[in-house]
């Protein structure tokens, strides 16, 4: 059941971030008329927006039918703007933005796996468990070193059509042979008295500003970093596209990597650990950006380990949520912070692309990434903690 839900994340990932690689590439060619920084922006970014919003319905609704329903429906769903992507949208702009739209519903498979996960296991193994579906993060990876080879050199429709038909293959699999976990137990309230619950709970919102920052800059960077190395490098779409993934690659990675260390240290220090590494790290590549390094030496290696930061703190956040949850709401909760880490995502490259514009430096934008993660390493280290100490009022109410 683990595999088939990080599997079926991977493969709505690889859907949801199919604009993004394409969005350099549709600037040079100029077959949408002239795009400026900001509109690359938002056409990379629309779909992270409806993906994260999305996340709360669909967190909710996996509460109560289970990922059994949710999985294959999820996935069907965002077979439709694909396909009017590749048919329809790729000669305008406007249409784009349509078609990223409603392609951010494969974004809302997060939501779905993660308490469909969280059943399954155990309090002192769910952070491994977890992380180890987080990784399916990595669809952005597939996405990102296929989609401009495949639109350049077999044919525009291509890099849509592979990935709708992947998307088809699961939805039967899934329709097939996934099964909610026994004894999951169905909240009997309405949704919206659930969602009113689960909001007022104290480790939602905690937990919402930590995976703003931690899900929210892997998203942003994962989305934006080929807009931003072809501006700030003049690297080709396709090189910029490769970088983006190496630096997707390490995050998936260390995903399970910061669940299994939180179920063996707790979250907190794993949290702490992540968020003192992006401080240092976007300071560094804040400060060095007037200078425009190589980007294959400081550079890289400076949003290597950020990679690394993120994706051990945003395993370490649903890890965080396992233990102070009631199973029951995991769903819920999940939902919303999910929507705050996407949301989070959704921010940072209308904003890079803002200041770029103002500044022709993407430096103050970089320093602003390092004060937000400063305050959220505030925040872990002394409200989180307490929360986690005391196990929340989550864990203490009935579902």
């Amino acid at each position: 059941m683990l595999a088939l839900a990080t599997i079926g994340f991977a493969v709505n990932f690889w859907a949801w971030a199919l604009i993004s690689p394409l969005g350099p590439l549709f600037r040079d060619k100029g077959t949408l008329g002239t795009l400026s920084e900001s509109d690359v922006a938002l056409m990379v970014a629309v779909p992270v927006l409806v993906g994260s919003l999305g996340r709360i319905l669909v967190g909710a609704l996996t509460d109560r039918f289970g990922g059994r329903i949710m999985f294959p429906l999820v996935s069907a769903a965002t077979i439709v703007p694909i396909l009017f992507l590749a048919f329809v949208a790729l000669d305008s702009y406007a249409l784009i933005l349509v078609g990223g739209f409603f392609l951010g519903i494969g974004g809302t498979a997060f939501a779905v796996g993660v308490p469909f996960v969280n059943a399954w296991f155990p309090p002192e193994r769910r952070g491994l468990a977890v992380g180890i579906f987080g990784a399916g993060m990595g669809g952005t990876a597939i996405s990102a070193l296929t989609t401009v080879k495949l639109f350049t050199n077999v044919g525009e429709k291509a890099p849509f059509l592979i990935t709708a038909a992947a998307l088809a293959v699961y939805v039967v699999v899934s329709s097939l042979m996934l099964r909610d976990a026994p004894g999951r137990v169905v909240p009997t309230t309405s949704l919206a008295t659930r969602l009113v619950a689960n909001a007022r709970l104290p480790i939602t919102w905690q937990a919402c500003i930590l995976y703003a920052v931690a899900f929210g800059g892997y998203v942003a960077f994962s989305v934006y970093l080929p807009a931003y190395l072809k501006t700030e490098y003049g690297l080709s779409p396709t090189g910029a596209a490769n970088r983006m993934a190496g630096f997707v690659v390490v995050a998936v990675v260390m995903r399970p990597v910061g669940g299994w260390l939180s179920d063996r240290l707790g979250p907190i220090p794993v949290l702490a650990a992540g968020y003192g590494v992006v401080v240092l790290d976007a300071a560094l590549d804040a400060a060095v950006a007037a200078g425009r390094p190589p980007v294959d030496t400081l550079g890289a290696a400076a949003f290597l380990s950020m990679a690394a930061a993120l994706g051990c703190g945003s395993g370490a956040t649903f890890a965080l949520i396992a233990r102070v949850t009631d199973p029951a709401r995991v769903g819920g909760v999940t939902g919303l912070v999910g929507a705050a880490g996407g949301f989070g995502g959704f921010v940072p490259p209308l904003l890079m692309g803002y200041i770029y514009g103002r500044t022709d430096s993407y430096a103050l934008g970089l320093w602003l990434l390092s004060v937000t993660a400063a305050l959220a390493l505030a925040l872990t280290l002394t409200i989180v903690r307490s929360t986690e100490r005391t196990r929340g009022d989550a864990a203490l109410q009935p579902g």
